[in-house]
């Protein structure tokens, strides 16, 4: 059976990682670029990268088509632009990167470290309101709370 980190290690050889200093200099250069962040909408109010669109990684392969609620026609006509796509720790945007691939879209790459990199590259986050988002504060938010239920049995390696 396969776990969650194995899908992402199958989908790494067919997707691109780009480091948070790589990312914040495409930015620099390519004015075009779009910044496509797939956690859920309460973690990209929290805090995410300005000019970031939120698509949540449930919605995200409706969204990128036309004729349906959840489409985003900027990300719908986006097929030829350079796409950055970011998470909170970079695993579920190399899985979103992977689908984004297999509907067109052949210029995307994922934040390898993900917002959370972003943030320990002392990179800007803002809240829902464009409010500039202290790195400490930050630190705190992306600091795992695992309950000891989600640990799991001690013999699931």
């Amino acid at each position: 059976m396969k776990k969650f980190l194995d899908l992402v290690k199958d989908s790494l050889t067919e997707v691109r990682e780009r480091m948070p200093w790589d990312l914040a200099a495409r930015r620099r250069e390519n004015p075009e670029l779009l910044i496509i962040d797939v956690r859920e909408p309460a973690e990209f109010d929290a805090m995410h990268i300005p000019g970031s669109i939120n698509v949540p990684r449930g919605i995200l392969e409706s969204a990128c088509d036309w004729g349906y609620e959840e489409t985003i026609p900027e990300l719908a006509a986006a097929r030829e632009r350079e796409i950055a796509v970011v998470c909170r720790s970079g695993y579920r945007s190399i899985l979103a990167v992977h689908s984004l691939q297999l509907l067109g879209y052949h210029n995307a790459f994922s934040l390898k470290t993900g917002v959370r990199g972003w943030n320990d590259a002392e990179q800007a986050l803002v809240d829902n309101h464009g409010k500039m988002v202290a790195p400490d504060q930050a630190d705190v938010f992306f600091t795992p709370r695992l309950r000891p239920e989600q640990l799991g049995p001690a013999d699931s390696s």
